[in-house]
């Protein structure tokens, strides 16, 4: 029977995880229900966060502790360590469907997270991940099994036969567990190998995948320790300072294995003085390291200390702490992003996170109450058929004061969550205005390009970055670039015009024409980005149609009620709207006084006439109408270094904006220019 004082501590531990679970499932149902979008910080430019970083980089290493026991255990002979073997291999498996879960939630198409099973990639780093992790899962399930099978449910002779050939290929499980842990552990830091110009010099190695794996052993030995520490002050378990002594002289090695590896390599490439700059870089990596590495393993060095349990507590709290803190680095901190598109994780993330590691506690916690986890003496007999019931000040029946206090944390903790959820979480993501400008005009110097381009274009006054080899035509380009989000789309009138047929040719993408005009810009229309624009003048219409006594003209006497709905349609009155051999046929039931989104109907207009080309023509314009052709964002040139060009104002709609918006196809990354001065305050 557990101590007194030990079931009030589980208590109130489940308590506040159930209070975790209400706010991570409000949470859940708004990521899944309005996007992610909604219910994140991520955008176009922070594709990854706080997910990524805790949920996968972090958690993966924090369930490195099942392949370093069983390693310990059944291949290097030290069955002294059998006791934290199921623990840890419990933990490993909760750990790692964690990962599982939370990459459901980073992922913008969740119901294909089977993909790589069936579309490899195998030059990805991020495949091979994907597939290490998915066998391992599977491997650590068939480890764990035999604690399931011995409980009394499965005493029948099918199940018992399975235990037995289980526990017959026990061997070939842990080594196939250590070659999978050893893979997947490294390639999480060759994932960063392809973004040496975007993770920070201090953080950045060609050798991660070493730093990685070397990192997650030391983790994954003061994760047990955490875990044996944190399980004998919620069940009462014995705790046994003499094993986990042995662990810890074992991290004692590990630590300052890592700490040699990282800073030689820093000396290595020339990079160590950059440590010791006084830069808020260098003070981070200097603080990351002696929290994870450094003074725990001074700490573990000490017999005395690592011999106590506050001692081991301390180091194994830095080591997790600190090795967390790294991946996090690596992944956001010091990862560059464009200084006016900074990412900050919503609390919604946090909550996602916390929640993923609730409900995991709560199965860890039911496991070790209702099956044979922890073996403080060694291998043990089965559970037997009849277990007496434990006395309990609960009471009998199912809906115990305990459920009842834990239902009511749940309900009380999800209200609050309801009420302090953003807008956007709470009823979808909605468009933000984004007001359309009028395209801007510059000379440009047209040279030749492959196909499906065939052209690129060069600022004519930056003559300097042309190609020598090539022979520049000048031309007038229209920089078509609506909200001024840097995603603009080089577009030669002139050229159009003579393609087309000269002046008759205007009526081809001018189909409407507001009063007065003979071919109004697509703005006149469409004054906003992504939302539906209101075309009509209710109060212009009555001023014209004198006052009041003109509502009969569009609305009908014999009906009751006059709305939009039941006036004549636009093109009832204003036949003249509508310009005959237009490309984008018109549909005069929907001549009613909304026109749609800049976006749309640009999409509409320049897709349909390139994907007729690309028909008719499949020799000259056989892919004519991928989106790189017009999102090509002048060819040869930075769209970070575009500022001299076109100058950006302060307090733009930025990508972050634009997130939970239709997303327009997104622009191919081009080259690097020739050196260039560099725009002031960029990077």
């Amino acid at each position: 029977m557990q101590p007194t004082v030990g079931r009030t501590n589980l208590e109130r531990v489940k308590t506040l995880l159930w209070a975790c679970i209400g706010v991570w499932t409000v949470v859940t149902v708004a990521r899944f229900g309005h996007g992610i979008g909604a219910t994140s910080g991520l955008t176009d430019v922070a594709p990854w966060g706080f997910w990524i970083a805790f949920d996968v980089m972090a958690g993966v290493a924090l369930a490195a502790g099942g392949f370093v026991i069983a390693a310990a255990v059944y291949i290097f002979g030290l069955e002294r360590y059998h006791g934290f073997a199921r623990p840890a291999i419990l933990t490993a498996l909760l750990g790692y469907i964690a990962v599982a879960v939370g990459l459901l939630y980073d992922l913008g198409i969740p119901w294909h997270i089977w993909h790589p099973m069936v579309f490899p990639q195998h030059h990805s780093v991020l495949f091979e991940v994907a597939m290490c992790v998915m066998l391992y899962l599977t491997v650590l399930s068939l480890e764990f099994s035999p604690a399931i099978l011995e409980h009394p449910l499965f005493h029948r002779p099918v199940f018992q036969r399975l235990l037995q050939f289980i526990k017959r290929i026990t061997i070939p499980l842990v080594i196939a567990g250590i070659v999978l842990s050893t893979l997947h552990q490294s390639s999480l830091g060759s994932l960063f190998l392809i973004q040496p110009f975007r993770v920070h010099p201090l953080w950045y190695s060609p050798i991660l995948y070493v730093l990685f794996f070397v990192s997650a052993v030391g983790l994954g030995l003061m994760m047990v320790t955490l875990e044996a520490l944190l399980s004998a002050w919620l069940f009462g378990h014995r705790v046994r300072t003499d094993l986990l002594a042995g662990l810890g002289r074992v991290a004692a090695f590990v630590l300052p294995l890592y700490v040699v590896i990282r800073m030689g390599d820093l000396w290595r490439r020339g990079i160590l003085p950059e440590a010791l700059d006084g830069s808020w870089q260098a003070g981070l990596f200097l603080l990351e390291l002696l929290l994870s590495a450094v003074i725990p393993a001074v700490l573990l060095f000490i017999p005395r200390v690592r011999h106590s349990v506050p001692g081991l507590a301390t180091a194994a709290t830095l080591v997790v702490f600190g090795m967390i803190g790294y991946r996090f680095n690596i992944c956001i901190v010091a990862f560059d992003r464009p200084e006016n598109m900074p990412y900050w994780p919503t609390w919604t993330e946090l909550a996602v996170s916390v929640g993923i590691v609730a409900g995991a506690v709560l199965v860890f916690i039911f496991f070790n109450e209702n099956l044979r986890i922890v073996d403080e003496h060694g291998p043990a007999e089965p559970v037997p058929a009849s277990r007496p019931a434990a006395p309990t000040p609960e009471g009998p029946g199912f809906y115990t004061p305990a459920l009842r206090r834990h239902s009511l944390a749940f309900v009380i903790a999800a209200a609050l969550a309801v009420g302090f959820l953003p807008e956007d979480a709470l009823f979808g993501p909605r468009p933000r205005p984004t007001p359309v400008r009028l395209a801007r005009s510059l000379e440009a110097l047209a040279t030749p390009a492959p196909p499906p381009l065939r052209r690129s274009f060069h600022v004519s006054s930056l003559a300097g970055n042309v190609p020598r080899a090539a022979e520049p035509v000048a031309t007038r380009v229209l920089v078509v670039d609506g909200n001024r989000d840097w995603r603009f789309v080089p577009f030669t009138h002139d050229d159009h015009i003579a393609a087309l047929g000269d002046q008759e040719s205007c009526r081809l993408c001018h189909h409407q024409n507001m009063t007065f005009d003979q071919h109004s810009a697509c703005y006149e229309c469409h004054r906003d980005m992504y939302e539906v624009t209101d075309t009509f003048d209710h109060a212009l219409h009555i001023r014209k149609l004198s006052d009041s006594r003109g509502c009969t003209v569009c609305h009908s006497p014999e009906i009751d009620r006059r709305s939009r709905d039941t006036a004549l349609a636009c093109y009832e009155c204003h036949g003249d709207m509508v310009v005959r051999g237009s490309i984008i046929p018109t549909v005069e039931r929907k001549l009613v006084g909304r026109a749609p989104g800049y976006m749309e109907a640009m999409h509409g207009l320049c897709i349909r006439c390139h994907a007729d080309l690309a028909r008719r023509a499949p020799e000259r314009y056989a892919e004519f109408d991928r989106c790189d052709v017009c999102h090509r964002e002048f060819q040869d040139t930075d769209h970070r270094r575009m500022a001299p060009y076109v100058p950006m104002p302060p307090g733009h709609v930025s990508a972050d904006a634009m997130r939970s918006q239709p997303s327009a196809p997104a622009a191919v990354p081009v080259p690097r220019p020739a050196a260039t001065t560099r725009p002031e305050g960029r990077p």
